[in-house]
């Protein structure tokens, strides 16, 4: 048995990180990594823009949108519901929010899962690595991931 027979290849995901901030986008991408999973890998594109985000949600297939709740002027729940709005299929959306009472405001938003700062890696690279493996079962309902952080 080959090396290639023995460690199957992680499927690729292309996870669409928004803030307005480039220090935060790290500290998230940081957080999940490109391998949140055995079974996983994962690319990022970057935007720090609505328009931003609109451009690579039409130029790619972006398979899972991390949003900072805290970017400006453009927050990340609000760009989670314009997606949902805006988009036939979206990806599904985790958006990572400073205080938990915010939750509410992520259901109304139609956000599938949060996470709250600070990051932890272990409960980041899991809630990514469950969304992901959801996304590769078919489409992850509203509200049934539930929400961790």
């Amino acid at each position: 048995m080959t090396d290639a027979q023995a460690t199957p290849q992680p499927d690729l995901y292309t996870v669409l990180l928004y803030s307005d901030d480039p220090a935060v986008r790290d500290r998230i991408r940081l957080a999940i990594g490109t391998r949140p999973a055995a079974d996983l890998a994962v690319e990022f594109v970057d935007a720090s823009t609505w328009e931003e985000c609109r451009i690579l949600l039409d130029k790619y297939e972006i398979d899972l949108m991390v949003l900072d709740g805290e970017a400006a002027p453009a927050g990340g729940l609000g760009i989670a519901r314009q997606t949902k709005d805006e988009y036939a299929t979206p990806p599904p959306v985790c958006v990572v929010i400073a205080r938990a009472a915010d939750r509410w405001l992520a259901a109304y938003a139609q956000v599938d899962q949060t996470l709250t700062y600070p990051l932890d890696p272990v409960t980041t690279g899991q809630t990514i690595a469950a969304m992901l493996r959801a996304r590769r079962a078919g489409a992850i309902p509203l509200g049934t991931l539930g929400h961790l952080g």
